[in-house]
């Protein structure tokens, strides 16, 4: 891994910004550069990160069911770039400035959405609002346990994010 300590930080202009690089090898999806800037100032706290494949990718499409409770382990790289939609939720996380990039698994994008749904149900003046929050929570919850299936679909025109299963349908996606 290589480091670069006291740069530059594009959001306070103090020098507490560490650059990181690393290159990994993700089985089944190939070597991949991940790259972070963190800001160590602690009024600061600027963090940006992302991964990209070391061999160029055409942009993808990629649907996975989540069907049970193992699939949740199903490994998952998503760069800066891509989108993340769950059709049955009808939410989606888009890519803009503040997108990052990250190796994880179906559980943790999850995970993702439910932080979203946590803080419209605790933080929504809106009765409605806060209900259909509880309500997807619940689903959210059965997909965990194994009672109910959920579709993951990530568009990435990059073609740097990855589902690493043989149950993932690829798709070339339509820029």
């Amino acid at each position: 891994m290589e480091e670069l300590s006291e740069q530059l930080c594009p959001f306070c202009q103090n020098k507490t910004l560490v650059l990181r690089e690393d290159l990994i090898d993700i089985p089944y999806f190939g070597k991949t550069y991940v790259f972070s800037m963190t800001c160590q100032d602690s009024d600061c706290n600027y963090f940006k990160a992302d991964v990209e494949a070391e061999e160029k990718k055409e942009p993808c499409k990629l649907t996975f069911t989540v069907k049970k409770e193992a699939d949740l382990n199903v490994r998952v790289v998503k760069s800066s770039e891509a989108t993340v939609k769950i059709p049955q939720l009808r939410m989606s996380v888009t890519p803009g400035p503040a997108s990052n990039g990250y190796v994880s698994n179906i559980e943790g994008i999850l995970n993702r959405f439910k932080k979203i749904l946590e803080d419209e149900r605790d933080l929504s003046d809106d009765d409605t609002t806060r209900k259909h929050a509880k309500n997807l929570l619940k689903k959210l919850w059965k997909v965990k346990t194994g009672d109910v299936e959920l579709k993951i679909v990530i568009e990435d025109p990059s073609g740097n994010s990855a589902i690493l299963s043989k149950d993932v349908v690829v798709e070339k996606l339509k820029v």
